[in-house]
């Protein structure tokens, strides 16, 4: 796990885009991490989390920032960008934070900074 994480420590540091698979819609049994997928980066396996996904009060739907992501498919290649990566004993991936996805040249993601803060 931390000689993937250290393959990637680079491009984490200077938040600079990283090919990638998906190689799974789920995140692994029992994980507690939110919205993610799992992804293959330079033959790693990595965790791609995004958060908890939050609903709608008003139309009960699933917080719509996430809304793209949900049409990931099992092969697509994306491009992705992340401030961090972080293990936990519980998982056999490193875990990388997403903030930013691109597929087919098109962005489906990109995190809204904090409002007041970095």
């Amino acid at each position: 796990m931390y000689a993937a994480e250290a393959k990637i420590r680079k491009h984490i540091k200077d938040s600079t885009n990283m090919e990638a698979v998906v190689t799974s819609l789920s995140l692994p049994p029992g994980s507690r991490l939110g919205f993610g997928v799992m992804v293959r980066i330079n033959g790693d396996d990595y965790i791609l989390s995004f958060g908890p996904e939050k609903s709608d009060k008003i139309f009960l739907n699933f917080n719509n920032e996430f809304q793209q992501l949900h049409s990931l498919k099992v092969n697509d290649k994306i491009i992705i960008k992340s401030h961090s990566v972080s293990h936990a004993p519980k998982y056999a991936y490193p875990i990388v934070s997403g903030e930013y996805v691109e597929r087919d040249s098109k962005v489906i993601f990109k995190r809204v900074p904090r409002k007041g803060g970095c």
